[in-house]
């Protein structure tokens, strides 16, 4: 199975580099599913209906969101609609949606999704994301009842991550990071079979500060004090992720491929 995987899309440069590079790239490179990190699509914080819809019918097969899901006050009777959108699987039981979920990929195949949170760094005290994600993991086994399984690991430190994806080892098709908007170059198939990437960027403008206009974040690092909100930076967009391929016996990765088109970066795809 050929994956994609997008990390944040960030606010419109974002939502339009998606909108106009993904349908090809679906074609392109032959992709069997697709799954976008939209929780910074609207105006930085948070993903809209609207927005979701959007990001939906340019080709995700699924949007996760992350520590911003209900920003946006509107997602969140849609997440109770729309079974394509994800949030976190370790926020309250209360929350409206879901963390996990099991899609078809056609012919057959089914990939289970899940999107966790970390908690090292981050503002508030999530429940622990490494419990949260087991139970998940063994109701669905890999080669078994799912083709494949992407894991999508919400969280500001790299050792929580990296943690994460040796916990999954095996479990998993993709362990990937998101949140830091600053795509990582540590690719790799981890010796139990599982694809990893500590960060997989955004979809945004890099000139900037993490996809934000430079002025505000700058005056802030200098004064202690803001004077504006943060905005999100407007320029051409760089599509960052990453790019797998499995094998459907057994759900684990043969191959994964950092991907990095247009706006400033490097290039970088299969």
């Amino acid at each position: 199975m050929r994956l994609l995987f997008l990390g944040d899309v960030m606010g419109k440069a974002g939502r339009k580099a998606v909108a106009e590079r993904l349908p090809g790239l679906r074609a392109e490179w032959g992709l069997d599913f697709v799954v976008v990190n939209g929780e910074n699509a609207t105006g930085g914080m948070g993903l809209s209906a609207e927005h979701a819809r959007g990001l939906l019918a340019a080709g995700a097969d699924v949007v996760t969101l992350g520590d911003h899901a209900f920003d946006q006050k509107d997602i969140i009777p849609f997440l109770e609609e729309e079974p394509r959108v994800l949030r976190p699987v370790n926020y309250s039981k209360l929350a409206p949606g879901h963390g996990a979920r099991v899609f078809e990929a056609g012919s057959g195949r089914r990939v289970l999704v899940v999107q966790v949170l970390g908690r090292v760094f981050m503002k508030q005290p999530f429940d622990d994301p490494f419990s949260a994600i087991e139970p998940v993991l063994k109701a669905h086994r890999l080669g078994v009842s799912v083709q494949a399984a992407i894991v999508d690991m919400h969280a500001e430190a790299t050792s929580e991550k990296m943690g994460m994806g040796h916990w999954c080892d095996g479990q998993a098709s993709l362990v990937v990071g998101t949140h830091t908007h600053v795509p990582t170059g540590d690719a790799q198939i981890l010796k139990g079979g599982t694809a990893y990437l500590t960060d997989a960027g955004m979809c945004g403008d890099y000139d900037s500060v993490i996809g934000m206009e430079k002025l505000e974040p700058m005056r802030r690092f200098v004064t202690g004090m803001a004077k504006a909100r943060f905005e999100p930076a407007g320029g051409e967009a760089t599509l960052s992720g990453v790019y797998v391929e499995t094998d459907d016996k057994t759900g684990k990765a043969t191959r994964v491929v950092m991907v990095r088109l247009g706006g400033r970066l490097q290039p970088s795809g299969p």
